[in-house]
């Protein structure tokens, strides 16, 4: 039980670095306390998981650093784009996605034909890895070993380099 306590009270003790680290990565108040508490509750839930000899600081800063990251990473994904043209042209297309030209809108339509003349096991693994999914979610969302969904993303990008060789 005093093993507890001291751990509590180490944590504590880091609230105002915590804060201060959380703020240089989110640059907003209100975000850096939401993510001193989503930090503190993680380390307060793998308290077993933490070893003796290893730097506290550094292992609490690193959970830290990683929530970041991750609530990140799924902001981008999830980030939503409103086309205000009368014929949404502009719809799930990316700011800088070369369709400027003629040329561009027909290399990009060029990609998405050969993108869709591939069988479902690699056209849609490799969608999701450029969609931004990581490997590892993608193997659990189809139901695949990691290596398999790797495997199948490298073929689909050799299978679209050589399609497309004219391209490059």
């Amino acid at each position: 039980m005093a093993d507890h306590r001291i751990f509590k009270e180490r944590l504590l003790g880091l609230q105002a670095n915590l804060l201060n680290f959380a703020y240089q990565l989110t640059t907003n108040r209100d975000a850096a306390q939401d993510l001193v508490q989503d930090t503190t509750l993680k380390v307060l839930d793998n308290e077993e998981k933490y070893v003796d000899n290893v730097n506290f600081k550094g292992w609490v800063f690193t959970i830290m650093r990683n929530i970041f990251i991750n609530n990140y990473r799924r902001q981008v994904r999830s980030a939503t784009v409103v086309d205000q043209t009368e014929d949404l042209y502009h719809l799930n297309l990316s700011q800088e996605s070369g369709l400027e030209t003629p040329e561009g809108s027909f290399a990009a339509r060029e990609i998405s034909e050969a993108l869709n003349s591939f069988s479902d096991e690699y056209r849609v693994p490799f969608s999701m890895y450029v969609a931004g999914y990581k490997y590892s979610e993608i193997a659990e969302e189809m139901q695949l070993p990691l290596g398999t969904v790797k495997s199948r993303i490298f073929f689909a990008r050799k299978r679209l380099q050589t399609m497309l060789k004219d391209y490059r």
